[in-house]
């Protein structure tokens, strides 16, 4: 169970990953060594995943953001098996979710420009056996940048 004091130190550190466990006891009025225990038992816990940096996508020539629904031509294990198999291997797909509705998937990607992802869209998605149909929407601007969860 969460008590208010490990909300508190899981907002933060989705705010910034790299304050230290003393920065940490200055903004929660613990000592270091109680805010290094609690960090250890929320990662062992596996509340924290992972810590990371937040790049920027254009200054890494990565110009467009596109969202991605694909719609299977058949459902079953295997198909998944081989869907998941093919977008592992993609590096411009960030993140994907299957989904209910009409379409089976959801893919968040990133491209240097519209070529590359009329290739990815064409050459891989679209050449894929189980494939039926791909819909895809362009970012043209994200006004929300991808926020902290809500704790």
């Amino acid at each position: 169970m969460l008590d208010d004091i490990d909300k508190r130190l899981l907002a933060e550190l989705q705010q910034n990953a790299q304050l230290t466990s003393q920065e940490l006891s200055e903004r929660l009025n613990l000592s270091a060594s109680q805010i290094g225990r609690r960090r250890q038992r929320l990662e062992a816990d596996g509340l924290i995943r992972a810590y990371g940096a937040k790049l920027d996508a254009e200054r890494l020539g990565l110009a467009v953001q596109a969202f991605v629904q694909v719609q299977m031509t058949r459902h079953g294990a295997e198909a998944a098996r081989d869907f998941s198999r093919l977008i592992a291997l993609q590096p411009e797909v960030v993140s994907a979710w299957t989904l209910t509705g009409e379409a089976d998937y959801l893919l968040r990607v990133y491209c240097a420009d519209l070529s590359a992802l009329h290739r990815l869209i064409h050459e891989v998605l679209l050449a894929h056996t189980t494939v039926a149909r791909v819909q895809s929407q362009i970012v043209m601007n994200q006004f929300k940048q991808d926020a902290p969860l809500p704790i």
